[in-house]
Parts: structure tokens; C-alpha cells; sequence
């Protein structure tokens, strides 16, 4: 009973803090020119039709007529000019949003990387900022700049996406919501120069606009609204508080691109149920500082650093003893799912030498830890 009663207070004092704070809503698609500004400027005109008090903070038309006429006689807050290695550059004036605090905000590409010397490193961070001050902000993404998706991204398109937002950026949504469009559509968008300039459609068709990869991307788009719809039911309306809560430990060593893909998938997971997560790394005497070189070691930090964008929390523990340093932490932190790689991952061989896997599948028969072992 008293769990039961700090579960509620806690769930309450979370609704008083999501009061306080300014609803967000994203727009995300499959790629560009499926219509998310769009979506994003038709809703600003009908909120000002209503007398609500909208601003344009941030908008990118792509030169698109159709997107440009949408823009006139909205309110728009100026960018700000800056010098940026001798050029005069704009930014979304983040400060003078936030003096203005208009009601509603609309700030498109939200994966956007700043300006060096901008207050954030990230436009998603600006957000952030944006809906603590209790304003109410509308955005747009595309599937591929999402941080756990990349790897997927990258096998689907033959392209490693630079800019990135993490998976919380989306959990923290009030609204997901897909503008979708079917493979054929866009093509035939591209074509009639509704998406780039004539001189790219070829290009564009030749490369990431083929309708086998638009298929795909449009999948996983549609997926992931899906799951943010779930996600927000399990939230607002938990089923039973005396439930034992999902948490996973996603096991690692530094073998960078395995170890890169543990941590996605276990993200994604973790997502899923709404759960918290862990990373563990466990340092063997083979993988001490003097054994590994820096290149290695700069690998292990990234994904350390991607661990914790992605809302995991990362532990270094020093044992020979792979398993029992992965039964220890996981009894320790309450897992109920151990995330390892498949048997050609190092640290899998590691456990497998001198029968410790079975030690490890031993240990765990004798709790309720599940074990996925991640493709």
C-alpha cells in the first residue's frame, strides 16, 4: 500500500509539472516534401483565424509556392544574423521567442544542428527551453533523423544521417502525428518539381527516391507513430500500478559498431514500454586502457555518449568475471531483460569461453531476468 500511494503522488506531481509546461506536437514523415510544412502552416492559419496568439518562429519553404503562400500574413518572428567563418548566417532567434512567448510557436526542422556560439548545439534543445517557458510549440521530422533509427536508416538508404534527434525528444510529445503519403505519390511529387529543384529530381530519383526504400522508410515512420500512441496510453492510463515496470541492461563491450547497434535496439525497446534502461560495460583485464588503443577508446565514449542522448543510463564496472558482472549489476538495478549481441560479438565469446554462458543462464533461471539476445 504505501508503493501503491507514492506511485500516485508521483503520477500526480508529474501531471502538475506537464501543466506548467507548453504542449508540443510533431509532424514526421517519411521524407522530405510529404507535405509536414505544410500540415504545420495550414494549422498556424486556422489558430490565427481563431484569435489564437501564433508566431512563426522558425519556417523552411524549400523556395515550394505552394508552402510560400501559406506563410503570408502570419506573424513572424525576425531571425537573428550572425557571422559564421566570414558569412552572415540566420538562426531562429531563440531569445526573442521567449520574450515574445507567444502562445503557439511553429519551429520546422527540428534535427537541425545550430550555429557555433548559439546558446544550444541542437534546435531540438531550443525547443526544449522553448516548451519549459509555457509555450506551446509545433514542429516537424523526418523517420530518418531519429537517433535509434540510424542504423536501420543506414541500411535502408545507403546514407548516415548526421543530424539526429533522440528518442526522448518524441516521448515527450503531447502529439505524434504522420503525414503520410504512399511510394508513388512522392515520386510523382518529385517529378512535377513539387520537392527540389528540376535539376536534382533525377539525382534524387537515381538515389534515396526509389520506391523500394520509400516503401521502407514509410514503414518505419508509421511504426513509430504507432508506438508513440501506445506509449502515451500506457502512460496516462496505467493498467495497474502494482505491475513490476520493464527496465533493460544492454551489455556491451568495445567492439564500436555491435555496440552501437545494442544500444539502438535496446532504446527502442526500452521506448516501447516506457521503461528505463542501463548500459553496462564491463572492463575485463583484456580491455583495460593498455590493451586497447585510443582509437577503441574514443569508440567506447561515443557510445557512451549516445547511451545517454538516447535516455539510458551508463554503467563501467572492472571484472574478469563477465557474468557474474552482468547478474550482479542486473540483480542490483531490478532488470527484467538483459540485452546482449549475437554469438559472434566479443563479448560473447568472452562468456562463452570456460562455459561462463551457461554459468550466466544458470544464474538467471533462478530470477525473473529475461535475456534477448539482439540480432
Amino acid at each position: 500500500m504505501p508503493e501503491e500511494r507514492e506511485q500516485n503522488v508521483e503520477h500526480f506531481l508529474e501531471l502538475i509539472r506537464r501543466s506548467k509546461r507548453g504542449k508540443f506536437k510533431v509532424y514526421i514523415g517519411m521524407s522530405a516534401g510529404v507535405g509536414k510544412t505544410y500540415r504545420m502552416l495550414q494549422e498556424a492559419n486556422s489558430l490565427l483565424k481563431n484569435d489564437i496568439d501564433i508566431k512563426i518562429g522558425y519556417i523552411e519553404t524549400h523556395n515550394r509556392k505552394e508552402t510560400q503562400e501559406l506563410v503570408t500574413g502570419l506573424p513572424i518572428i525576425p531571425r537573428r544574423k550572425l557571422f559564421y567563418k566570414g558569412k552572415e548566417l540566420e538562426e531562429m532567434d531563440l531569445q526573442a521567442i521567449l520574450n515574445i512567448h507567444p502562445d503557439v510557436v511553429i519551429v520546422d526542422e527540428l534535427a537541425h544542428s545550430n550555429i557555433e556560439g548559439s546558446k544550444h548545439e541542437k534546435r531540438w534543445e531550443d525547443v526544449m527551453e522553448i516548451l519549459d517557458a509555457g509555450i506551446n510549440v509545433i514542429s516537424a521530422v523526418n523517420i530518418q533523423h531519429i537517433e535509434s533509427l540510424s542504423g536501420e536508416i543506414q541500411r535502408i538508404t545507403g546514407i548516415e544521417v548526421s543530424e539526429r534527434i533522440p528518442d526522448k525528444v518524441l516521448q515527450v510529445a503531447d502529439e505524434v502525428v504522420n503525414i503520410d503519403l504512399t511510394a508513388d505519390e512522392l515520386i510523382t511529387r518529385l517529378r512535377e518539381g513539387k520537392i527540389y529543384h528540376p535539376a536534382k529530381i533525377e539525382t534524387a530519383l537515381n538515389n534515396f527516391f526509389q520506391s523500394e526504400k520509400l516503401l521502407q522508410l514509410r514503414e518505419l515512420a508509421l511504426k513509430e507513430v504507432a508506438s508513440q500512441v501506445e506509449r502515451k496510453i500506457e502512460v496516462e492510463f496505467p493498467k495497474n500500478v502494482n505491475l513490476r515496470p520493464e527496465r533493460f541492461l544492454a551489455c556491451i563491450n568495445s567492439e564500436h559498431e555491435i555496440a552501437k547497434m545494442i544500444i539502438r535496439k535496446t532504446s527502442r525497446l526500452a521506448a516501447y514500454y516506457n521503461s528505463k534502461w542501463f548500459v553496462l560495460y564491463v572492463q575485463t583485464k583484456e580491455e583495460n586502457a593498455q590493451n586497447i588503443n585510443l582509437a577503441v577508446q574514443r569508440h567506447l565514449i561515443n557510445n557512451f555518449k549516445t547511451a545517454t542522448e538516447l535516455g539510458g543510463d551508463v554503467i563501467q564496472v572492472k571484472n574478469n568475471d563477465v557474468s557474474e558482472a552482468i547478474v550482479e549489476t542486473a540483480k542490483g538495478k531490478g532488470i527484467t531483460t538483459i540485452c546482449i549481441g549475437k554469438p559472434h560479438f566479443s563479448l560473447i565469446k568472452s562468456v562463452l569461453s570456460n562455459n561462463l554462458f551457461d554459468q550466466l543462464l544458470i544464474k538467471i533461471t533462478d530470477t525473473d531476468i529475461d535475456l534477448v539476445i539482439l540480432s
